[in-house]
């Protein structure tokens, strides 16, 4: 019924832990793809002597390759008729995924999104896309991820992760939640992301990590996702523009304040952006005064 699909990459010392929680499941009809991403450590040894022990485990080894690429694999192996991934440094409660395929079930969803142990809400919505849309982009009660979410295979079959860049998820959730008829949420916490310093997405919590790569590929995400939804939402075009201008104006801030070298092309180019579309962004009805006040001190 449900295909959990797992990248591991030199994690020996937590795999186990997310692997566990998985087999810990209290709903049990489900396969677990591992696809060990060429791993130099035991990571993928690991895997398969879990493989041994339970026929749903089939670990596949690939070369080294990005994130993209390595979930692209598990999603080529993935038989079952509802998705979700798990990273190999997190875990999930054990009602993981009897909780996202009840919520979806029962509310006839092609999507199911559940809380975390840092965006945890006692609070349900039903959503259509564009709806689900303007939630994932104010990050609030959920983030771009894919763990946490649920969803129908055949939302996937078009779509393949981008096979270069680190950042895979801010390049593909939009299009998968646009896809949907109908998003169920509900933020109760079933999953837990631990940051930690050899976490991919760090940097999100710890912004002295942040990079002139790191903003090139955000940077380059942002706007393909406000060129792409303002063509399939038009009614919303000023919001998905509002939102990139606000993921710009919180880089600028953190760039000036943090002293953050090499990013001085980038911090050129975003305070030129928010420069010439002043009043759209000021006056627009999302914007945070907060966001006002950094664009005085930092743009303006």
């Amino acid at each position: 019924m449900i295909s959990v699909i797992m990248l591991t990459y030199n994690r020996e010392n937590l795999v186990s832990r997310a692997i566990e929680s998985i087999l810990a499941q209290t709903y049990q009809d489900f396969e677990f793809i591992i696809v060990d991403n060429g791993s130099t450590d035991r990571s993928g040894e690991i895997a398969e002597g879990y493989a041994v022990k339970d026929r749903r485990i089939q670990v596949i080894h690939r070369r080294r390759g990005n994130i993209g690429a390595g979930r692209n694999t598990g999603l080529d192996a993935a038989r079952g008729e509802y998705l979700t991934f798990i990273d190999d440094d997190d875990w999930a409660e054990p009602d993981f995924l009897e909780f996202l395929l009840n919520l979806l079930e029962e509310n006839h969803a092609d999507i199911s999104i559940c809380g975390a142990a840092d965006k945890a809400f006692d609070e349900k919505k039903i959503m259509t896309p564009e709806e689900a849309l303007i939630e994932l982009m104010w990050r609030k009660r959920y983030n771009m991820a894919f763990p946490t979410k649920l969803f129908r295979r055949e939302l996937a079959d078009t779509l393949r992760f981008p096979e270069d860049g680190a950042y895979d998820d801010i390049a593909l959730m939009y299009k998968l939640l646009a896809g949907a008829k109908r998003v169920a949420y509900h933020g109760l916490p079933k999953y837990t992301f631990y940051r930690h310093e050899g976490n991919n997405s760090a940097w999100t919590t710890n912004h002295s990590l942040l990079n002139a790569a790191t903003l090139d590929e955000y940077l380059g995400a942002y706007r393909t996702r406000t060129e792409w939804l303002g063509r399939l939402f038009p009614d919303s075009a000023p919001a998905w523009r509002y939102f990139e201008w606000s993921f710009m104006i919180s880089m600028v801030e953190k760039v000036i304040r943090l002293e953050i070298p090499g990013c001085e092309r980038q911090l050129d180019a975003m305070r030129r952006e928010l420069q010439a579309h002043r009043e759209a962004f000021l006056f627009a009805p999302e914007t945070l005064d907060f966001e006002k006040e950094w664009m005085e001190r930092y743009v303006l």
